[in-house]
């Protein structure tokens, strides 16, 4: 998907060297969202390179493509320095040189890019660093995921937690972000809470608004979800987004309110399952998370009603009641709310016997 505010290239390049443009042009739309004003680039026979750069211009980026088909066999450099050089630096556009065979641009001229590297100039588009080399052991496989999932979006399953990261590594320059998700533990509602938190989202709905705003935030965006230990379909992202699944889990997550549920899922001693229930629910409102705080609650509540532990199950109750009636199921608050008042009052005469 492409935004309204997309940047655009204009390739300038010979007729002959079409398909080679082409894939340059679909590499670049696909994982730099860029607009390539392809059609426009071809040069005529004998145009000249110099006159195309000028009025390649237009455009946000220049790209020049070398060739023997392009290239004056002598091209002195009065006929290419004002073009090539100095206008585009005097008007701040971005220029940049692919050579295509074995044909000899002048040295001078950067940056130069090879035709066999194609990702190479994805990455300036993008105004990426330099990336990080990958991995030996990984490079076969690594190169197939960045072939699937980097240059274009997409999504990719592997076995080795291992493998999944040494991509999100290696291939980070790819992407405005890359997002790990651990999602062997916990339930939905913490996983969406967990990547909301790791892009910036408040989300204080119920799951469903909080997944549908989850994916229409992220599928705008060029983001790298990892999902490690699980690929729940709800988390598996379109868009411009792509998504890496990795069948083997990874470390737990230390998202803090993640590490309060799992906490509180495994306390064995009450009172410490009441503690980290209240202080999960202290976290949820300090970062708006409230459906992972109405799962809290309501685990709480029955637990405490197990227990015939009155005080909790009103406390739990209340807190549900406020969750609710937020959301606007007005008519579940309400018999909660009965239910709370009704059990409440009925032990009251307890206290005075």
């Amino acid at each position: 998907m492409q935004t309204l505010t997309a940047s655009t290239i204009f390739p300038c390049y010979a007729a002959a060297d079409r398909d080679l443009a082409e894939r340059l042009a679909a590499l670049l739309e696909r994982g730099a969202d860029v607009r390539v004003f392809l059609d426009e680039g071809q040069m005529p026979e004998g145009a000249d390179l110099a006159e195309k750069a000028r009025e390649a211009r237009m455009a946000d980026i220049v790209l020049v493509l070398f060739s023997r088909n392009s290239l004056a066999s002598r091209w002195p450099r009065a006929q290419w320095e004002d073009a090539l050089v100095k206008e585009p630096a005097a008007e701040g556009v971005r220029i940049a040189f692919v050579k295509c065979d074995d044909c000899v641009p002048p040295r001078v001229l950067a940056p130069m890019f090879d035709a066999a590297r194609l990702r190479d100039v994805k990455r300036w588009v993008r105004g990426s660093e330099a990336a990080e080399p990958p991995a030996a052991e990984f490079s076969a496989d690594l190169e197939v995921l960045g072939i699937a999932i980097a240059d274009r979006p997409g999504c990719e399953t592997v076995a080795s937690i291992a493998l999944a990261r040494e991509f999100a590594r290696a291939f980070s320059v790819d992407f405005d972000a890359v997002l790990h998700l651990d999602c062997a533990t916990g339930t939905l509602a913490d996983m969406a809470g967990d990547l909301a938190s790791q892009v910036g989202l408040h989300l204080e709905g119920e799951l469903a608004g909080n997944l549908e705003h989850l994916r229409v935030f992220c599928e705008a965006r060029r983001f790298l979800v990892v999902l490690e230990g699980g690929a729940p379909e709800d988390l598996v992202l379109g868009g411009r987004c792509s998504t890496l699944i990795s069948t083997e889990p990874g470390e737990p997550s230390a998202d803090t309110l993640r590490q309060l549920a799992r906490s509180f899922d495994a306390a064995e001693d009450w009172t410490e399952a009441c503690r980290l229930a209240r202080q999960a629910r202290r976290v949820a409102h300090d970062r708006f998370r409230l459906a992972e705080c109405c799962e809290i609650m309501t685990q709480w509540r029955a637990m405490a009603e197990e227990r015939n532990d009155r005080p909790v199950v009103d406390e739990a109750s209340r807190e549900l009641v406020w969750i609710l009636d937020g959301w606007g199921r007005t008519e579940e608050a309400r018999q909660l709310e009965q239910t709370r008042a009704m059990e409440f009052d009925e032990q009251l005469p307890l206290f005075f016997e």
